[in-house]
């Protein structure tokens, strides 16, 4: 028994090293939403799946790798309404439980996969922060625009001058 739990464990980091690997080489900057772990431990349905995931492990190896290579690992607040708010048109939602998977906004009518409109959102305020130049303690705002001093926008490209 204790073999094949110490095999799963292996094959889990390097699954972890691999992805990590991938993730900071092709990519400047991670966003990541630090999520209440313990407190989804506390769902039965979940606990066993989140407990064997190794979450910290993936984000430990993240930012040792982010520091080798000089890229960037931001963390956004868990109180970021993620997989509330629309990204399509910000419009926030409201709650919603984990059993829906898939939900239309009744602002813009978009249709969403929970997971996807979450990473959309993680993404955009991990964007919003660097433009803000706020760290982790600073409040993210959603409504910054796209250029800040020293750049110009163009066709949609952003320019430093």
């Amino acid at each position: 028994m204790a073999r094949a739990q110490e095999k799963v464990a292996h094959q889990r980091l390097d699954l972890l090293q691999k992805l990590s690997t991938q993730y900071i080489r092709e990519n400047q900057t991670v966003v990541l939403e630090n999520l209440n772990v313990s407190g989804m431990l506390k769902n039965r349905r979940l606990a066993k799946s989140i407990s064997d995931s190794g979450w910290r492990m993936f984000r430990t190896l993240l930012e040792y790798k982010a520091n080798c290579y000089g890229r960037e690992v931001k963390v956004i607040s868990r109180w970021e309404p993620t997989s509330q708010r629309c990204s399509s048109c910000r419009h926030l939602d409201g709650k919603k439980s984990l059993a829906i998977r898939r939900w239309t906004c009744s602002a813009c009518g978009a249709a969403h996969d929970r997971d996807i409109n979450a990473a959309k959102n993680i993404l955009a305020v991990g964007q919003a922060e660097r433009l803000n130049a706020c760290g982790a303690e600073g409040k993210s705002s959603l409504l910054v625009p796209g250029y800040e001093a020293g750049t110009r926008l163009d066709q949609g490209v952003l320019w430093a001058t």
